[in-house]
């Protein structure tokens, strides 16, 4: 059968519409879908290594390390007297191994090594024999020492000057308040004394002061 000129623009014509309706039914979707497919690829997300390392305590970890650093005050019977730098949160013991760790003859019952520090704290670290009592916890508040129980040269007993009191160190012979307040600040400001003999180098104690206490003091 001959088609005539006519018909073939007609069928021309549907086939072309047949083409574009295939077009945009099938061929457009799946180009669409695979570029919604892409979209929705993403990188994955990786948790902070503090975060996974502790367990979600993260944000306490980054708050424990952000705050201040204590100075305290370590003195008596360490190998290195003197101020230590700890972290907040630090114990005494921390600062006494700062210090150079106890001496020998530290009387470490008088002292409370779980106790925490704070800032300008003083820790006073008895000898043995001396008598000295624990103040909160071994840890006295700045400028303070460590205070042995009330006993002065009066009843024979030895008055330990590392740790004495001011009334102790007042008891003394020729030592008046004054006096007494200088030998604690300097025991204070040099990590106490490591002799007898060291007390002669307190401003107004002089040969003959020293000869009138020397019977009654110990270290």
């Amino acid at each position: 059968m001959q088609l005539s000129r006519r018909q073939i623009i007609a069928y021309v014509a549907v086939a072309a519409v047949v083409v574009a309706v295939g077009v945009r039914y099938v061929v457009l979707p799946r180009q669409s879908r695979g570029a919604e497919a892409q979209a929705v690829v993403l990188a994955p997300v990786t948790a902070s290594p503090q975060a996974a390392g502790d367990g979600g305590g993260g944000v306490a970890a980054m708050e424990a390390s952000s705050a201040p650093d204590v100075m305290v005050y370590v003195c008596g019977a360490v190998r290195s007297p003197g101020v230590v730098r700890l972290p907040a949160g630090a114990r005494v013991t921390d600062a006494l191994q700062l210090a150079g760790g106890p001496t020998a003859k530290a009387e470490l019952a008088a002292v409370n090594l779980a106790a925490p520090v704070t800032d300008g704290q003083q820790i006073v670290v008895p000898e043995e024999g001396s008598g000295a009592a624990t103040q909160a916890g071994g840890v006295a508040s700045a400028g303070a020492v460590g205070a042995a129980p009330a006993e002065g040269s009066a009843s024979g007993a030895l008055v330990n000057i590392n740790t004495a009191t001011l009334e102790e160190l007042d008891a003394l012979d020729g030592v008046g308040p004054s006096t007494a307040q200088k030998i604690i600040d300097y025991r204070t400001a040099n990590g106490g004394f490591k002799t007898i003999e060291e007390i002669k180098e307190v401003p107004g104690i002089g040969d003959a002061k020293f000869a009138a206490m020397q019977d009654s003091i110990t270290v």
